[in-house]
């Protein structure tokens, strides 16, 4: 809080981040939901103030679990957004394929990223993002546009459900943080909610995988975390992407399936 006081009005263009959930990891404590949203009204309120007019706020969040019982903490959340004014632009679904295996209900795949904006007039460029077609060459059969694309050439909008894998073992930008996220997951909103030169913010920057993201594609990056030794790695992480040195997933690879002959690639 003392860093993020210390910085000037309408400062960013996009704030991501993905907050502790309350589970007691190393990195966080362990309070009731009441002090944990306490705090959480407190931050959300400082990124607020330090949001740009035609900015975002990506917050990303999963599940709080009590006594096996799940909490979404995103719907605990919204109000506190909406209390500010925000809107809520979508629900994005970060769908994975790996996680713990639960007993007595259905294992956890997903997690969610709520974005929000302050109006109507926000920074928003969907060609940098777009998927390719799931059949690029499809053509009207008849009508005024017989014959024409059917599609845009560019490719098709990614939707609100995006699957790409979490960061485990296997993954080549894993380092010590139990829950970091993948570097292309906050590409997707680099690109599609900031211009060149604009300023990303992430106020539990972790291993610093925003920061990443948004110095590859030429924007400024601030963050900070109460945990050292993260901070340490992120600027590591920093360093060698600026040495052309750090490894990361690239953005659109393909899901590796072992159904599939050579799983797909």
């Amino acid at each position: 809080m003392a860093f993020m006081r210390s910085l000037a009005d309408e400062t960013f263009k996009l704030i991501v981040t993905s907050p502790p959930y309350n589970l007691g990891k190393p990195y966080e404590g362990h309070s009731s939901l009441d002090i944990y949203l306490a705090m959480q009204e407190r931050v959300i309120g400082e990124c607020v103030r330090l949001l740009d007019d035609r900015g975002s706020i990506c917050w990303q969040v999963g599940n709080y679990v009590e006594n096996g019982a799940i909490v979404p903490l995103d719907s605990l959340l919204y109000p506190l957004f909406r209390a500010r004014g925000l809107k809520l632009r979508n629900r994005i679904v970060w769908h994975f394929g790996h996680g713990l295996h639960c007993t007595k209900r259905l294992s956890g795949r997903y997690e969610t990223i709520n974005w929000w904006t302050k109006g109507d007039d926000y920074t928003w460029h969907l060609d940098p993002v777009r998927v390719p077609a799931k059949y690029p060459n499809k053509r009207h059969f008849k009508g005024p546009n017989a014959g024409k694309l059917s599609g845009n050439p560019k490719g098709k909008n990614p939707s609100d459900v995006w699957i790409f894998p979490n960061v485990k073992n296997n993954h080549p930008e894993k380092t010590i943080h139990p829950c970091q996220f993948p570097v292309e997951l906050v590409e997707r909103l680099v690109l599609s909610m900031t211009d060149e030169g604009d300023a990303v913010f992430d106020p539990y920057m972790g291993v610093g995988s925003a920061a990443v993201a948004a110095l590859r594609h030429g924007r400024r990056a601030y963050g900070c975390d109460i945990v050292s030794e993260y901070v340490d790695i992120a600027r590591e992480r920093v360093e060698g992407l600026g040495a052309g040195a750090l490894k990361t997933r690239p953005m659109g690879k393909p899901i590796y399936d072992p159904a599939l002959p050579n799983g797909g690639h």
